[in-house]
């Protein structure tokens, strides 16, 4: 934590920020490499690991969301059999890859009710979903209320903060 204070002291000194910056930029590094998480993110670094594959494909689920997903096809695109990248992908999410789908999906979904005032079927079918319904019992199984209440909730809150 040292090294990030003394990384955001530099805003008070801008003309000590060519010099120092990357110097406590290495530092931090260093300290999050040596960290409890620093062996999965070496491996993440690392081109051919698993951890490395597995993360291409939760790119690819986060960019291609609304699609059907084949969990065959993304194991071949992680060069993994469909056991191990079961494996992999659960070790590094703890969820399954459709859990993790539908995971981004229902918060895309919340972004897309707050921030864009859609109705609940249009955004289900945005995400992905074929059924509204099943939208619905899955936003209120994650999320704790259904997804209008939800939205109508958050944007509550936001007045509320803003006043």
């Amino acid at each position: 934590m040292d090294a990030w204070v003394r990384m955001l002291r530099l805003m008070d000194r801008p003309t000590d920020i060519a010099a120092l910056s990357p110097v406590y930029e290495r530092e931090i590094l260093y300290r999050v490499l040596q960290g409890p998480h620093g062996g999965m993110l070496r491996e993440i670094a690392a081109p051919d690991s698993a951890i490395a594959r597995v993360s291409l494909a939760i790119q690819w689920i986060r960019r291609d969301f609304a699609e059907p997903l084949r969990v065959e096809a993304l194991a071949q695109k992680a060069a993994m059999s469909v056991s191990a990248f079961h494996r992999h992908f659960k070790a590094v999410t703890n969820f399954s890859p459709l859990q993790y789908q539908k995971r981004v999906r229902l918060l895309q979904a919340r972004t897309l009710l707050v921030a864009n005032a859609k109705s609940v079927t249009s955004t289900a079918f945005d995400v992905g979903y074929e059924s509204a319904t099943q939208f619905s019992r899955d936003y209120a199984l994650v999320f704790g209320l259904p997804p209008a209440r939800d939205a109508a909730r958050i944007l509550a809150d936001i007045r509320g903060a803003i006043r």
